[in-house]
């Protein structure tokens, strides 16, 4: 196989899409759609990738990342202009070149391979992936000769009623001979009405030179399908969710009702772990497996080990051990660790936060900037008073603790190793291990009270 490289357009502003983020940026599943497109590349060993950017360039930049090549593209002047900007870092390359656009994110590594391998068997100049649709209106057709060689592509506007009826389109996705496309590319003229330089016209110019051009047709049809507006960008979106989904399955994760599930494109989901309606996986989330996840649950950036159970939560930027349950209605927040056969239960907020193995915090508390040592009990109502208005302190409980209802540890401060504290306790100064800290007034009984008090209805004297 020859060395490949890729051209990928990704300067238009986008301006259907009515928004002030660039086309391209737009995400499908978590990730912007350039961002897909570069991906699927990456996953194929391509030697070189060449983004042509123009609108937005800086923001295309810092997605992207600067492991890839950028070429500018000031004026917009068609896309055959677009792709010539890539020449300083192809045109002297042996090998063949991919030409996609920033705004096609559903295509596969698969179809890009068998275009590749197609485009190879045949040692054409030039291979364009097509897709037969039921309704082609708009497209441009693909004219063949009887042998099956592409003579031209015609633009529906330019078409004859015979060639409209022709239901085979270009996708505007090619694979070429890398020194036979800039040669071509050279030859473009821009002596149309829009007065651009079109890529398209490279398959006759090829053509005139005796080159041999030749399609293949894509399986799926909706792979090629390109973004303009919100709509098929929602479109774009229900395809890939219903794509991701069907790969976890296939790959042994139950997922009770997939499309009431959204999970992003990085996602990976371990075996036999069961997706519960309602529920969303973002970012780089990684989950074991036998875990039970969901219903309406809630995850960015985090990692599960195998085992644990989630319900009605959510959590960012997270960490949890195996065999540990959380939820009902939990918000665990960034920087949290959660260690093994822990529990966290209802409406229960961890901050920056390490739980010890056999932990539990079973409800009604807020425990931020602290470190929970093993086996503690943390009573209901307790909180972490971390903040002081200027400056966020730490909390340590050690091993073996129990903390009582509604306790206040205020922070910074340190509960010993086997300690107790009594419910209803404000604690402010270290507890050693193995003591009980009671910080409350003495309670005191009135007698009487209440006949002397004044009650509603009764007339006072």
């Amino acid at each position: 196989m020859s060395k490949i490289h890729a051209v990928v357009l990704a300067a238009g502003q986008g301006t259907r899409m009515k928004s002030k983020l660039y086309k391209v940026l737009h995400p499908v599943c978590g990730k912007p759609m350039v961002q897909h497109v570069v991906d699927t590349l990456g996953n194929m060993q391509v030697e070189e990738i060449v983004v042509v950017v123009g609108h937005g360039a800086d923001a295309v930049r810092a997605k992207l990342g600067e492991d890839i090549t950028y070429a500018l593209q000031e004026e917009q002047l068609g896309t055959a202009h677009a792709v010539s900007k890539a020449a300083p870092f192809l045109q002297d390359k042996e090998g063949t070149t991919f030409l996609l656009y920033g705004d096609v994110p559903l295509l596969s590594a698969q179809t890009l391979s068998d275009l590749l391998r197609y485009h190879e068997e045949q040692q054409a100049a030039a291979t364009v992936l097509t897709a037969v649709l039921p309704d082609p209106t708009g497209y441009g057709r693909i004219v063949r000769n009887e042998s099956g060689e592409v003579l031209r592509i015609v633009e529906h506007k330019d078409a004859s009623d015979e060639e409209r009826a022709v239901r085979e389109i270009n996708t505007g996705i090619y694979c070429y001979d890398n020194r036979k496309l800039w040669k071509a590319l050279a030859e473009v003229k821009n002596d149309n009405v829009q007065g651009e330089y079109y890529v398209t016209d490279c398959v006759a110019i090829l053509r005139d030179a005796g080159e041999k051009v030749v399609a293949f047709e894509a399986k799926d049809p909706d792979e090629t399908m390109g973004v303009n507006d919100r709509v098929q960008l929602s479109e774009a979106e229900a395809y890939m969710r219903k794509r991701i989904a069907a790969t976890h399955m296939r790959n042994g994760v139950t997922i009770i009702d997939p499309s009431s599930t959204y999970i992003e494109a990085d996602v990976i989901i371990g075996s036999d772990t069961v997706i519960e309606p309602g529920t969303h996986l973002r970012g780089r989330t990684t989950i074991g497996a036998d875990c039970v996840i969901g219903p309406q649950v809630d995850l960015t950036n985090v990692e599960l080990a195998d085992g644990v159970s989630i319900t009605y939560s959510v959590m960012v930027d997270a960490s949890v051990d195996a065999e540990t349950t959380i939820g009902p209605y939990a918000y665990i927040r960034p920087g949290t660790q959660i260690g093994r056969n822990a529990k966290v239960g209802d409406f229960v907020e961890l901050k920056n936060a390490k739980i010890g193995d056999g932990t539990k915090v079973p409800h009604l508390s807020y425990v931020g900037d602290a470190e929970i040592g093993d086996g503690v009990n943390i009573g209901c109502g307790t909180i972490t008073v971390n903040y002081d208005g200027a400056v966020k302190h730490k909390t340590i409980v050690q091993d073996g603790a129990f903390i009582g209802c509604n306790t206040n540890l205020v922070a910074p401060v340190t509960v010993g190793q086997n300690a107790y504290v009594a419910a209803g306790s404000t604690i402010n100064q270290d507890v050693p291990d193995n003591a009980l800290a009671i910080a409350r007034e003495r309670q005191v009984n009135k007698l009487d009270y209440a006949s002397k008090m004044p009650r509603k209805g009764k007339k006072q004297s």
